[in-house]
């Protein structure tokens, strides 16, 4: 499996950037997806999450109601539309990937934001923004 993060840049506090995960190497419906954080000095964080169909979504609450994660499974490809930037969401961006048969949907819903959860991860993308 391989993780290809795209769509990263510079933009000013509430603009809006879109980025892309591109998955590769193995069945794309059989693995949840998530996004995580790093901004500097600070460990990876959290971000956002998609179950393998779609149907269920999951958010930090600093992100809820500005950022949206979505899947496109025929694309093999998993979106994070980030509206209203703020500064403190300057970091670098990673999709990692589960399988389903390591996280069945009910475990995963438990486990979603654990770091460890994920096997593999993207090489990630910058997000900067400006005050």
């Amino acid at each position: 499996v391989q993780l290809v993060e795209s769509g990263g840049g510079l933009v000013q506090a509430g603009g809006s950037l879109r980025l892309s995960c591109t998955f590769s190497g193995s069945t794309f419906s059989s693995y949840h997806i998530g996004w995580f954080r790093r901004a500097p000095g600070q460990d990876r964080d959290f971000v956002a999450a998609i179950t393998w169909s779609g149907v269920n979504t999951y958010y930090a609450d600093s992100v809820k109601g500005r950022f949206t994660i979505s899947r496109d499974n025929a694309k093999r490809t998993v979106f994070l539309q980030m509206n209203s930037l703020k500064p403190e969401d300057t970091a670098v961006y990673y999709c990692g990937s589960t399988s389903t048969s390591r996280s069945g949907s009910v475990y995963y819903t438990a486990r979603y934001r654990v770091r460890d959860q994920y096997d593999i991860w993207g090489q990630g993308t910058q997000v900067t923004v400006s005050s």
